[in-house]
């Protein structure tokens, strides 16, 4: 899912890099006092900067807060732990999605998360997550900033977390400099960056409220979903219409008719089709699959590990779109192969 998916439409964005080479832009409004801070790091030794780290570094006019729990030793080390968290009276999201149950709660983090994911990646304008590298020894390394990006699933994770009190994201940041020199200026420039992209993702104003929304219940229904295959005598549920087959073997993204010409949704046989009724979607129909063992047979190429694929993962949410949400499997379901 590229950055357009998820930000306002009336925002655009391109692939450049967050920096260059060139030199220290001006920053879009007043510098903070963490950036003040960067700047006066300039051409210090690279140590220095575990200066940031202790109490957070409130970010003056921006209703956020940026904490460094980690700081690499030098520009080739892993890249440093840092934090940017807002109080929930200035994110604002409805306390609906952020209390009223677990699964609203891990889809608006989900949401949140490639929201804020898209706009380092260019939806902003200006791609944050590059990196610099080559040139020898003296030149600069680093810059680049990273956020555990979510793929078709939505599960909990720790890339943001939100509470009745705030909304948080965690990323990682590798601090800039030339050889061991820190280059402040740069790693002014970036913070600067990280509080644009925060301020389009991590308050509800920025967001596309529909769109939230319509994420938050495809997730909440297939939740229910799953809970309700138990009573029914059911292990698992494919409903009709699902898109079962990906794009290739490492793209999980759904197959579409642009891809192949010959992609067959599934229809589930007479026999074992059953109705269920969802709090968003309302009635949905598929095939259901009871109790007991259950042999799936057929020719060459028709499908069959394809719908196998697409139940070993139904114990998962995805997101809406992937062709699979209406697929799920009892959530104690485990895969297992035998030896040829």
């Amino acid at each position: 899912y590229p950055w357009w998916e998820h930000i306002k439409p009336r925002d655009g964005g391109n692939n450049g890099g967050g920096w260059q080479n060139e030199a220290p832009r001006k920053a879009s409004g007043p510098l903070s006092g963490l950036q003040k801070k960067l700047q006066e790091l300039e051409g210090r030794q690279y140590p220095s900067y575990k200066d940031l780290m202790g109490g957070g570094w409130d970010i003056e006019k921006r209703s956020m807060s940026i904490f460094f729990d980690r700081v690499q030793g030098d520009a080739y080390a892993p890249p440093s732990w840092i934090r940017v968290r807002v109080p929930m009276s200035s994110a604002d999201f409805p306390a609906a999605y952020v209390s009223k149950s677990r699964v609203r709660n891990t889809a608006l983090c989900d949401y949140v998360t490639r929201v804020l994911s898209d706009r380092l990646r260019g939806g902003g304008g200006t791609d944050w997550t590059q990196t610099v590298q080559g040139g020898g020894w003296a030149s600069s390394k680093g810059g680049d900033l990273q956020i555990d990006t979510p793929g078709q699933y939505v599960i909990e994770r720790s890339s943001v977390i939100a509470t009745a009190s705030f909304i948080e994201a965690r990323l990682t940041l590798a601090l800039p400099a030339r050889g061991r020199s820190i280059e402040g200026y740069r790693a002014a420039d970036i913070v600067g960056g990280l509080c644009e992209a925060v301020e389009g993702a991590l308050f509800a104003s920025a967001l596309d409220s529909d769109a939230l929304k319509r994420h938050i219940e495809a997730v909440e229904d297939q939740d229910a979903l799953r809970s309700q295959l138990n009573e029914l005598g059911l292990i698992a549920f494919v409903g009709n219409g699902a898109v079962l087959p990906r794009k290739s073997g490492v793209d999980d993204r759904p197959m579409t008719k642009k891809d192949s010409s010959n992609l067959v949704t599934f229809q589930s046989p007479p026999s074992m089709e059953v109705s269920i009724t969802l709090p968003h979607a309302g009635t949905v129909t598929g095939m259901g699959i009871c109790k007991g063992v259950t042999v799936i047979v057929g020719g060459g190429f028709h499908g069959k590990s394809t719908l196998l694929h697409a139940l070993q993962l139904g114990i998962y949410n995805k997101v809406p779109g992937d062709g699979r949400e209406h697929v799920c499997c009892d959530a104690s379901s485990v895969k297992i192969r035998a030896e040829n």
